[in-house]
């Protein structure tokens, strides 16, 4: 094995074959003392790894060998959703800084530096990636599991390849080419980061080696861009990985997670880099300081969207934050001429189960009742929407009965309006399509199923006698989506599930989204319906929790069937639809 000082030697003299070097000149172009440039310069003759005109012989290219990158992995299956809104419609590694897609600029800098083994992990939006492999005679492995894993699934396809390998993030930009042909030992790029970072930050020892790593800091070295994985790096990271991946928590995590347990075990240099060299953007606002094209200009329809909508231009929409919350969409706020939006991005697949006309024609009629302070504009043919951002926004306690009170007499206000849309939202029909789509991938099968299902269709029957009048309905009539303002107006949003339908269908979900007790269901009744409900009322309403559960339950099904889990949710549908459905299946027998 070579030593530092030895390889960068070799190093240097393997890039200056043709060159002639005095041992002067050596010391200033490798930064070590002429009186140790002289007794390196003897122990490389003494092995022959170089001549007597201290040129590099073929045993020192051999003694080199095992320093050579073997390959690079870019990482570029995930949808980097802190780069709303551009993120949404390609991979973030495919736009253009600079005029030169970031991801092709990190593949010609790689293979500048000589390695033209190059392998791109694609999941997100995958398609507009395979060009890759013509244009620059790269290999591309699909990642299908990109939306539920983390990028330790990514280097779980590729573990076979790890060796001598660079590591690669897609979205990184470089301003000088920071790559290598040969390199003494593993590394991971830092920069250092003035001020607070949630990024992951190293602690080093004297000689630059990671000794341990925590989540953000301030003034400290964030670890950033690019890592190099060293053969025996790479041999114990890849038994870690198995290891651990058999898990389905350690599935979730990031591959440094991995790597922060076992820092001891994997040894990694902190190589500083200036941060005018290496760049990562996160947002829209931190890519624009760096290419300004992006304040004219961000080739992106959903910019495009917002300023037909607001009569702006692309500069004036700063300030852009993800929002995590919603089951089916992505969401962004935003600020544009000194007021804050939201904009919905409608989720992957959602079109197979939302009619977003209707949805836009309820919009319009529950903006005009005032039951939707937010609305703003909708697009129906493509899904989006544009509302008001609620600062200090509360939801709807489901324990505060004033609340309750103030969702109740919307409610009421919406299906006593008169108003019709043309469009229905049958939860039978629902339920009929999500069990069609749950039997074709084999989810539709557990043990109490057959009886669930069963109560269902009979309640079903029971209901259609009842010959409920069809009002406009919500649809998803649950705590979320009962905002509170500042002031205490409540406005309920999201109509994707609305249409002409059961009024109780609202009530049920309500319900049914809920931790109440039957007695607590009872007031919300007395409470929506202003008198307390008789036997055949109640049994109605109540058939409707136990109906709408279902439908929620299947949905949930669904959602998981993607990669989409929802939580808690499933569960409570499941006994919401058996407790309620007993509930209302004996009300109704009692008269037959």
């Amino acid at each position: 094995m070579l030593s530092e000082k030895q390889f960068k030697l070799l190093r240097f003299l393997l890039t200056h074959k043709d060159e002639n070097f005095t041992q002067r000149q050596l010391a200033e172009q490798l930064d070590i003392a002429l009186g140790t440039v002289n007794n390196l310069l003897k122990e490389c003759k003494e092995e022959k790894w170089i001549s007597e005109e201290n040129h590099l012989t073929d045993l020192g290219e051999e003694a080199l060998a095992p320093y050579q990158v073997k390959n690079a992995i870019i990482m570029a299956a995930g949808m980097s959703s802190r780069f709303a809104p551009l993120s949404y419609e390609l991979p973030k590694g495919l736009l253009q800084v600079k005029g030169e897609r970031l991801i092709e600029r990190e593949i010609k800098q790689l293979q500048e530096a000589g390695i033209e083994d190059i392998t791109v992990i694609v999941g997100y939006l995958q398609e507009k990636m395979f060009y890759l492999a013509e244009k620059f005679g790269v290999k591309i492995v699909v990642n299908n599991d990109y939306y539920k894993y983390n990028n330790c699934s990514s280097l779980m396809l590729v573990r076979d390849q790890l060796s001598n390998t660079y590591i690669c993030s897609s979205d990184n930009y470089f301003v000088e080419n920071p790559f290598e042909r040969y390199i003494y030992r593993g590394y991971y790029s830092t920069i250092f980061a003035e001020g607070d970072t949630d990024e992951y930050c190293s602690k080093e020892d004297s000689n630059h080696t990671i000794i341990d790593i925590q989540i953000g800091g301030t003034n400290t070295w964030a670890m950033v861009g690019h890592v190099y994985f060293d053969h025996a790096f790479s041999e114990k990271f890849v038994d870690i990985l198995e290891t651990e991946f058999k898990h389905e928590p350690y599935r979730e995590q990031l591959w440094e997670d991995y790597y922060s347990r076992h820092v001891k075990e994997l040894p990694l240099e902190a190589r500083h880099y200036s941060a005018d060299i290496v760049k990562e953007f996160d947002s829209l606002d931190e890519l624009r300081q760096f290419d300004e094209h992006y304040l004219v200009n961000t080739n992106s329809e959903i910019i495009d969207n917002i300023c037909k909508t607001l009569g702006c231009i692309a500069s004036d929409i700063v300030n852009i934050k993800p929002l995590k919350d919603g089951l089916t969409n992505t969401s962004f706020s935003f600020d544009c001429l000194g007021k804050k939006y939201v904009y919905r991005h409608p989720g992957r697949g959602t079109e197979n189960y939302i009619d977003r006309a209707s949805e836009a024609a309820s919009m319009e009629i529950a903006a005009k009742l005032k039951i939707d302070r937010t609305f703003v504009a909708m697009n129906k043919d493509e899904g989006w929407k544009i509302s008001e951002f609620i600062p200090n926004a509360k939801q709807l306690d489901y324990d505060n009965w004033d609340d309750v009170a103030k969702a109740m007499e919307l409610l009421r206000r919406l299906h006593q309006s008169g108003e019709k849309t043309g469009h229905s939202f049958d939860q039978f029909e629902g339920i009929d399509d999500f069990r069609q789509k749950l039997k074709a991938s084999n989810r539709f099968e557990f043990d109490g199923l057959e009886e669930l299902d069963k109560n269902v269709s009979v309640l079903e029957k029971f209901l259609q006698e009842d010959q409920a009048k069809k009002v406009l309905c919500h649809g998803d009539s649950y705590s979320p989506n009962f905002l509170l303002n500042e002031a205490g107006e409540m406005s309920l949003i999201d109509w994707e599930y609305s249409g002409m339908g059961d009024p109780a269908g609202d009530l049920g979900t309500f319900i049914g989204c809920s931790n109440y007790t039957v007695e607590e269901a009872e007031k919300v009744l007395e409470i929506y319906l202003q008198e307390v409900p008789d036997k055949k009322t109640k049994r109605h309403y109540f058939a409707y929790v136990s109906v709408t559960s279902y439908y929620w339950f299947l949905w949930a099904l669904f959602q998981e069937s993607v990669g989409k889990p929802v939580g808690e949710f499933l569960y409570i549908w499941y006994r919401y639809t058996k407790q309620y459905g007993k509930l209302a299946l004996d009300l109704y027998l009692e008269e037959n």
